[in-house]
């Protein structure tokens, strides 16, 4: 007899009755508040194209590497779920996720797609090997209908702007076809210059021609390469980009001569760099690209700390971004001194700061935060964004930096219909932690209110921009 799956109102309140009542009435003034996704990973075809998903698994699985990458730590080939261009059935794919859903139980993941199943598709009873088949059939059926178009989804969970984030390698058609249509959705993209900043990229050089070819600068100079960044910036923002995103392994920023910078890019620019040069080379660019921000008025977001593609067998054969990204220990005190030395007291720049590694919350980031008006300090992230992750930001950083110099919160994903129901977790748990802080007397309730509704909605659409 299969489970019943029933989602209870009271999901990650306060457990202390006085506590939750509290929490409950914040929750309520915000959960239905429009949806700010200022950074994450969906793909703007769907919204351009506005073609039906195909199934459960191209919808909930195949994007979601936080669901492929346990299934990998339990021994589950990638090519069984159809992962990285691989085919595999979709139907026994589905089924091998179902059969070991049991695997997620007090993770993230699992609050996340129970809020989708029963939420978006009004299913009752819980997955498992035996409701497999229900599962794929009513989800994938739903996906035909016109109400479930990815438009229709957009609108349905009251998202007010989506940016998804691309290279400057990319034409950007997409986002231009949803410019020119008459849907009213908001798609904009983020301007994520990796593959052309970091030497260690796969096929830098290559890169670097391509770079070339689209914005017509020679890519190969020292003047043309800043020329063409500055050139690809408008041509985003001209399609709604209102940040830059920078993915580095580490915080690390340096503030060299032109002189000295233009000989740096010429013992790069051939693809044969030595780690410490690449690493001074994306440094470096941390700061360019500083400048620029102050020049075009962009937002600058650093995501740095992951040691990316850990799994080197899995990266020759599936590519990037399948699972087996790992944190790193940061540092950002010393990293970003030469950045914040040259740029650091301009209030009309603004940088937001993540970080994977939570030691750095009180004792380096919410200081910084808390001093200079150039930075804010992003949400939990990526393995943080979970209920506890999110507790822990907000106990360590608020004493320093308070709740102003935070954006609220962002998705950071590839799984669309992840979204309302990560930003749902989200407000349960900043009401949460506000209605503590009433029950303590440490703020009044109407203050709490207005934090709840700036947490939810307000920064975030500040802190972008938008």
């Amino acid at each position: 007899m299969p489970r019943p799956l029933d989602l209870h109102p009271d999901r990650l309140l306060p457990a202390d009755p006085a506590t939750r009542t509290i929490a409950r009435e914040l929750y309520a003034s915000v959960a239905d508040l429009p949806i700010i996704s200022p950074h994450g990973h969906t793909d703007p075809s769907w919204f351009a194209l506005n073609e039906p998903f195909g199934n459960a698994t191209e919808l909930l699985l195949v994007p979601d590497h936080y669901l492929f990458r346990m299934l990998y730590s339990q021994g589950i080939a990638l090519e069984q779920l159809g992962i990285g261009g691989h085919k595999a059935n979709p139907r026994e794919a589905w089924r091998i996720l179902a059969e070991n859903y049991h695997l997620f139980r007090g993770t993230p993941s699992r609050m996340w797609l129970d809020w989708v199943f029963a939420e978006a598709f009004g299913i009752d009873v819980q997955l498992d090997g035996e409701t497999a088949d229900l599962y794929f059939d009513t989800i994938s059926d739903k996906l035909q209908r016109d109400d479930f178009h990815p438009r229709a989804l957009f609108d349905r969970y009251g998202i007010e702007v989506i940016a998804t984030t691309e290279s400057p390698l990319d034409t950007l058609d997409h986002h231009r076809t949803i410019q020119a249509c008459d849907w009213n959705g908001r798609v904009i993209t983020a301007y994520r210059p990796d593959p052309v900043v970091d030497p260690e990229f796969e096929g830098f050089t290559d890169n670097l021609a391509r770079f070339s070819e689209i914005s017509g600068e020679d890519c190969f100079t020292w003047p043309g390469y800043l020329a063409a960044h500055r050139q690809q910036r408008e041509v985003f923002k001209q399609v709604g980009a209102t940040s830059t995103d920078h993915g580095h392994p580490t915080a690390a920023t340096a503030n060299l001569s032109p002189v000295e910078a233009e000989a740096l890019f010429d013992r790069v620019k051939g693809g044969a760099a030595s780690p410490e040069d690449a690493e001074l080379f994306r440094a470096q660019m941390l700061t360019e690209m500083a400048g620029m921000c102050l020049e075009d008025g962009l937002v600058m977001q650093i995501h740095p700390g992951s040691l990316r593609n850990h799994n080197q067998r899995l990266f020759e054969t599936f590519g990037r971004d399948k699972g087996a990204d790992i944190p790193t220990r940061t540092d950002y005190v010393h990293a970003l001194k030469p950045l914040l030395d040259k740029y650091g007291n301009a209030a009309d720049l603004s940088i937001i700061l993540f970080t994977l590694d939570e030691s750095s919350y009180a004792r380096e980031l919410a200081p910084l935060a808390g001093h200079y008006p150039c930075l804010k300090l992003g949400p939990a992230w990526w393995f943080h964004d979970s209920p506890e992750g999110m507790r822990r930001f907000r106990l360590m950083t608020t004493e320093t930096a308070g709740f102003y110099n935070t954006v609220g919160f962002n998705d950071d994903t590839r799984a669309f219909l992840s979204i309302p129901a990560r930003h749902d977790v989200a407000r349960r748990i900043d009401c949460g932690f506000l209605a503590q802080l009433v029950a303590e007397h440490r703020i009044e309730d109407w203050e709490a209110a207005e934090l709840a509704q700036d947490l939810a909605y307000n920064l975030a659409k500040k802190a972008y921009r938008l």
